[in-house]
């Protein structure tokens, strides 16, 4: 499907993530070890963002390319230090427009958003759904995909000044009543929370005192890392960590 990954915490290079551990994004893009039921590589675009020190909005960069082919990224990565990234490497769903806009992570303002799955029926059973939006959301999504939408119905709420969990687990419910089966591992941050659910595919998380990185899959062999349970919603900040139930679908 996809993997996606968010870090909070001290500044670091993009690299300590993208590139440096043993199973960095970049390794999970071509060797993934848990898809759960779709996909064998992420080779279908990648996108990193990260809030520059003292800047309350992110620095976005995407392609529609593999990561591993991105000949400028490696430098790029050493070289930018941030205290906040959120990162995503893609594997299309079939029949859906490989581009960069397809590419997470999704953003506006403060936020970014990830979506590792796929909405069951698309789009057919979730058009009612899309229809609650204003229509210029619709006619300006970033790429006509699952992902974008969601997107969509996340920062709808985001606008209507929805809290942040509360807005994803919303999102996440109406889906789920509207396309029963779908697989929607959402991650979102406005680089100084992270909220993620894990309805379908893997999540881990590793705390650490002033520092808290959530990931679909653990980038080393590192004990702290800690599996996220299917079907849970986890909110993190450098300093707290709550993992909590969702409603079942």
């Amino acid at each position: 499907m996809c993997r996606h990954l968010a870090y909070l915490g001290g500044p670091q290079p993009l690299s300590a993530v993208l590139f440096e551990p043993p199973h960095a994004l970049v390794r999970q893009a071509w060797a993934p070890r848990d898809m759960r039921g779709g996909g064998t590589i992420n080779a279908d675009g990648f996108g990193v963002a990260w809030y520059p020190p003292g800047h309350a909005e992110p620095v976005r960069y995407r392609s529609a390319a593999p990561m591993w082919s991105d000949a400028a990224l490696p430098a790029l990565a050493s070289a930018t230090v941030a205290g906040a990234v959120l990162a995503a490497v893609r594997s299309a769903t079939v029949g859906m427009p490989v581009t960069e806009t397809a590419a997470a992570p999704f953003a506006e303002g403060p936020w970014l958003f990830s979506h590792n799955g796929v909405v069951r029926g698309w789009p057919e059973s979730v058009t009612k759904v899309a229809g609650r939006l204003p229509v210029q959301d619709l006619i300006t999504l970033d790429a006509p995909t699952d992902a974008a939408l969601l997107w969509a119905l996340v920062r709808d709420r985001l606008r209507a000044g929805t809290p942040t969990a509360e807005a994803v687990t919303e999102v996440l419910a109406e889906v789920d009543l509207a396309a029963p089966g779908s697989r929607l591992n959402l991650l979102l941050t406005d680089g100084r929370q992270i909220v993620a659910t894990t309805a379908g595919h893997a999540l881990s998380v590793r705390a650490a005192p002033g520092a808290v990185l959530v990931s679909s899959e653990p980038l080393d062999d590192d004990a702290a890392w800690q599996a996220v349970p299917d079907r849970h919603l986890l909110v993190a900040t450098p300093s707290t960590l709550t993992i909590t139930p969702l409603g079942r679908a």
